[in-house]
Formats: structure tokens, C-alpha cells, sequence
């Protein structure tokens, strides 16, 4: 059966007022005298914290993630003719009112939660091991929620205590000194031990802090105007002052980095297609791209055993609980959203329904081809609807004819995953058959619902991100040539920032990750425009990805990649608006 880890405390905030999703007010907590009282509360207020990171996957369209995928030169925005809130994500515009707050009030619930933990855990009464271990935990939590809000909206408010106060935007040096420094104390504090039950630990907290590090110093190296963000010129920080008084050295993160790398008991899963749920022992022999070819998906659980995965260093877990209450985020949203937009699974098989979201960009394709024509992480990576050999069925354009920026090509990392039954039907996801037993479908026992059914991990940093970002920080190419063995290639025999950007454009296509890259990178200007007048289908018919808004360079040049902020936040006072978001420039109408 499926291990689920942290879940089902998540009712329990024990003592944790909620933020509303409409302002960053009246956010204190009750009194933490006294609490947590026991191991067991303090467990539990953890798992209220984490919780967190499901509350999202009720509304993903509104969240960072869903955006960093969308937004990124390597996906378009998908979805129906009604779905404008995708399109708009993609050409950096808004649509509607309050697009994204409701991911705004979640990731501050999030960091309340967190905020009152951090201050309790000091008084509980546990030991000093499991305090160091609860606090390290939470304190990356804080950072990672941090790292998403800053990334999409640029300077929000920063909090660090339980405050009832309305909060306003600081210095965006001090927030970044914040997230870094989180992070540096949560390496501290966690003991160097591999966790495997779901909880973050010390090595991961050296990877996001490595992640975060490049972000920052890349990104904010010109300055912190729009015009310094946006520019053309790459001139990375090498130190960063904290909020404490210290300095945070590139040096010091690269130490961190080699102890994940050399310490951590981390590694790369042998066979990079074994990563991808389409490798499930129920469906791997049905699909025509992995039959006979002795794969097996990481994760499969057989015969109740483990199911860990040595590359998985920070994951999202889900379960079978999701319901069309207040636990839809125990699905996998992301999963629903990146399915394929059309009901005949016979078409598509074994890639599961959804809402079409993040069709894969020909640019992406194109490139990879040109730069690595024998890369197997393509194919593993990305489907080819043209391709009639590598799926079963006969794809259908158009998606019932409500299909935009439709593309011959579809991400297979976080599809939904079909298995089929004896009878040669389909169970709507794979885990329906993999995991049986009791489903919570608004009471239902036991039915199959495509849109509650996901419930594969999804994997926020992998191992393989952590030998890129070494390479990256010590301009060496051990990290890479690792990472390029696994996909059987050939190593590259001298370090350069173009074949690091290649690399991890390659290895963590479709997986979030490219569109902060493009942005520290300052290279998001130029690559954006790469994605204009490719071909594309609307409603099932040829047409090309045409400019919007004055184009992709304009709208970053504009924005310089942040979202606007919530008219709710910027109502309140706690904000003004972000630079770009002032008239109907940036406003999505429709294709």
C-alpha cells in the first residue's frame, strides 16, 4: 500500500489561527504558553505546517509552481477558450480579478503556521535532538513558502513573528536575507541524517539553499529596479548580508552543496525514465515507448514494501482522501491540470484526462534536437502525438475543439497515468488499481474520479538539481558529466555557463524549474521571444503562437517576470502595485 506521511494531522493546527486568503491582517496566534505540551503536539502543529504545501493543489492554477511551468520559454499556457486564466499566466498578463490571491493567503497561512511553531518550540518540553530536528524543519518550510511568494510577486511582506499588525513591504534584500538565512540556520540545526518518512532534512535544506542562493545572487546582481532585473547582464553576488548581522559567502554554499553531494546517501535513479509514474509495474507493459524493456517505476509499492526514492529529496505526498470538500489539495492538482484535454483514453493511452495545461513549446524540442540528438531524456520527457509508435491510440487534435496553443507535443513528467483492467478498459488513473480500497469521493466508497485519483508524489528537488547547481558553483564539470552518464551521453570536457544552462534545461524540462533559471540568468528576454509564431492548434485547427500584449520580451521587460499583486493586498495597504500591471497592457482578454 501506499506510504503517506504527514497528512493526517493537517486538521490539527492545535492552537494556529489561519490567515484569511484576503490580507495578511489578523494573523496572530493564541498564547503558545504551555504549548506544545508534548512530542506528539509538536508533531502534529509540524504536520499543520507542512499541510500547507496540499493546500494548493485545490486551486493550482493560482500557485508559483503551476506559473513557473506556464510562464517559462518551454511551455505555453494550454487550456480551453474559457481557461484565460492559463494563457494569461503564460504571456505574463492577468486576467480577472484577484488572479492569484488565493494562493497569496495560502502560503501565508502557511507561514503563520510556521512563525508560531518557531516561536513555541523553544518552551516545549521534547528533547534538544527533536527540538533542533522540528524547528530546522520548519524554518526551511518558512523559507521555501517565502522563496515562492518572492519569486512570483517580488518584494511582499515579511514576517517573522505571529503579528496582528498589518505588515508592509520592507527592503527585498532583507526578504532574500531572510529565505537565505532560514535556510543556513536549518542546516545548523538538522543532524546528518537521510530522512525517509517525508519530512525534509539537513541535505535538503542544503539543496533549496543552494537553489535560493543562485536565484538571489544571479537575479538581484544589477540592483532591484525593474530595469536591473530585466536587463541583459548576468553579474552574480558572491556574498550576501543577512538579517542577523552575518554574511552568507558563496563559499559557504558551495560547502553546503558538497556535503549534500558526498554525505547526503542521495543519488541518481540509474535509469531516468524509472523517475516517471508511466513506469508503474500496472502500465509499463501496455505502453508501447517502455514495454519490454525491464523498466519499473521507483515508487512502485509491492507487497506493501517501501517506496523510496533515492533521488527524491523534497516531495509533495498525496492520498486517497481527496474530496470535493475542504481536502481536494490530497490530490495531485498539478497532475489534473497537465493531463491530456480529451475524455477517449483509448487516444491518448497511457497518458491520463485533464485540463491541458502546459502544452510543451516546439522551441523546446527544436533546441534539444539541434544540441543533443541522441538524448534519451527527450523521449522520456516529452511526447510526440505524431509519433504513432510510442503511445497507444490515435490522438485527436482540439480537445473536443476547445483546445488553445494546442502543440504536437505533451510533457509526460507529471501527466496523470492510465492502467487498463482485464476486460481491456481503463482505470481512470493507475492508482485506482494500484492502491484498492475505500476512496473518499464525497462518501462515495470506492469510485473512480480522474480528477481526485492522483496521488503519485510530486518531486520538488530532485538529486540531479543538486550535481548541477556543484558544476554551476565551482564551474567544474563533475556534477554535470554525472548527470549526463545517467542519460548516456557523452561528457562534456570543459566547464561553461552555456553547456550548465543546457544541462539543466535538459534534465529538468517540465519540472518548474527553467523559468526562475531564465530570469537569474538574464537571459528570459531573449529566450521568451523564441516562443513566438511557433505552430500551434486552435481548437484543432494550425495556426501559430502570435504576440499578445506587445510579446513576450515586452511583457518581461515590463515586469520583469513578477505576477501582479492581489488587488486585495494592494486595497489593504500592505503593498503597492508591482511595475507593469498600471493599464490594459497587461491585461489578458483572449485569443
Amino acid at each position: 500500500m501506499k506510504k503517506i506521511f504527514l497528512l493526517t494531522a493537517a486538521i490539527a493546527t492545535l492552537g494556529l489561527a489561519s490567515c484569511s486568503i484576503d490580507d495578511v491582517e489578523n494573523i496572530s496566534g493564541l498564547s503558545t504558553e504551555g504549548f506544545p505540551a508534548s512530542e506528539e503536539d509538536a508533531i502534529a502543529t509540524l504536520a499543520g505546517v507542512y499541510e500547507n504545501l496540499n493546500a494548493t493543489h485545490a486551486n493550482p492554477q493560482c500557485s508559483y509552481l503551476y506559473m513557473a511551468c506556464l510562464a517559462s520559454d518551454d511551455q505555453y499556457g494550454g487550456g480551453g477558450t474559457n481557461d484565460k486564466l492559463m494563457q494569461a499566466l503564460d504571456l505574463i498578463c492577468n486576467y480577472g480579478n484577484d488572479m492569484t490571491n488565493v494562493f497569496w493567503g495560502q502560503r501565508y497561512e502557511g507561514i503563520n503556521r510556521a512563525n508560531t511553531l518557531i516561536q513555541a518550540l523553544p518552551n516545549a518540553n521534547i528533547s534538544d535532538d527533536l527540538k533542533n530536528q522540528f524547528i530546522g524543519e520548519t524554518l526551511f518550510l518558512r523559507a521555501y513558502y517565502y522563496y515562492e511568494l518572492a519569486s512570483m510577486y517580488g518584494n511582499v511582506p515579511l514576517l517573522t513573528v505571529p503579528s496582528g499588525d498589518l505588515v508592509t513591504q520592507g527592503d527585498v534584500k532583507v526578504l532574500w536575507g531572510q529565505i537565505l538565512q532560514d535556510l543556513r540556520d536549518a542546516v545548523k540545526m538538522m543532524p546528518a541524517t537521510r530522512k525517509t518518512d517525508g519530512h525534509v532534512d539537513k541535505f535538503t535544506a542544503e539543496a533549496m539553499l543552494g537553489r535560493a542562493w543562485l536565484f538571489y545572487t544571479g537575479f538581484y546582481g544589477n540592483g532591484t529596479s525593474i530595469s536591473d532585473l530585466a536587463s541583459t547582464t548576468y553579474s552574480p553576488l558572491t556574498s550576501v548580508e543577512l538579517p542577523d548581522g552575518s554574511t552568507l559567502t558563496k563559499q559557504e554554499v558551495i560547502n553546503a552543496i558538497d556535503d549534500c553531494v558526498n554525505n547526503s546517501g542521495y543519488s541518481l535513479v540509474p535509469d531516468f525514465r524509472n523517475l516517471w509514474a508511466y513506469t508503474n509495474r500496472l502500465t509499463v507493459e501496455d505502453n508501447p515507448y517502455t514495454k519490454g524493456q525491464g523498466l519499473k517505476w521507483v515508487e512502485d509499492d509491492v507487497n506493501n514494501g517501501p517506496n523510496t526514492n533515492p533521488e527524491s529529496m523534497f516531495a509533495i505526498k498525496f492520498n486517497k482522501w481527496a474530496s470535493w470538500s475542504t481536502t481536494i489539495g490530497y490530490g495531485n492538482g498539478i497532475a489534473l491540470h497537465f493531463g491530456v484535454r480529451d475524455a477517449t483514453y483509448e487516444n491518448h493511452f497511457p497518458f491520463g484526462q485533464g485540463w491541458g495545461a502546459g502544452p510543451v513549446a516546439p522551441n523546446l524540442v527544436n533546441d534539444w534536437k539541434a544540441a543533443e540528438p541522441d538524448d534519451m531524456r527527450r523521449d522520456a520527457t516529452i511526447q510526440d502525438w505524431t509519433d504513432k509508435s510510442s503511445y497507444e491510440g490515435n490522438y485527436k487534435y482540439g480537445g473536443g475543439d476547445d483546445f488553445v496553443q494546442e502543440t504536437d507535443f505533451y510533457e509526460k513528467k507529471w501527466s496523470p497515468i492510465l492502467a487498463k483492467k482485464s476486460d481491456g478498459s481503463f482505470w481512470c488513473t493507475f492508482e485506482c488499481a494500484m492502491y484498492p480500497g475505500t476512496w473518499d469521493q464525497s462518501g462515495a466508497s470506492g469510485e473512480e474520479n480522474f480528477q481526485l485519483n492522483n496521488i503519485h508524489d510530486l518531486v520538488l528537488i530532485r538529486f540531479a538539481e543538486v550535481l548541477l547547481m556543484q558544476s554551476e558553483l565551482k564551474e567544474d564539470t563533475e556534477g554535470i558529466n554525472k548527470v549526463r552518464a545517467r542519460a548516456g551521453l557523452n561528457p562534456i570536457t570543459g566547464y561553461s555557463l552555456q553547456a550548465l544552462q543546457n544541462e539543466r534545461r535538459w534534465e529538468l524540462a517540465c519540472e518548474g524549474i527553467r523559468w526562475n533559471d531564465i530570469r537569474r540568468w538574464h537571459i528570459a528576454s531573449v529566450v521568451l521571444a523564441k516562443q513566438e509564431n511557433q505552430p500551434v492548434y486552435y481548437c484543432g485547427k494550425p495556426a501559430t503562437n502570435d504576440p499578445h500584449n506587445g510579446g513576450y520580451t515586452s511583457r518581461y521587460s515590463a515586469t520583469a517576470g513578477f505576477q501582479k499583486m492581489p488587488e486585495s493586498q494592494v486595497s489593504l495597504g500592505s503593498v503597492v502595485q508591482n511595475d507593469g500591471w498600471g493599464d490594459a497592457s497587461g491585461e489578458y482578454t483572449g485569443w
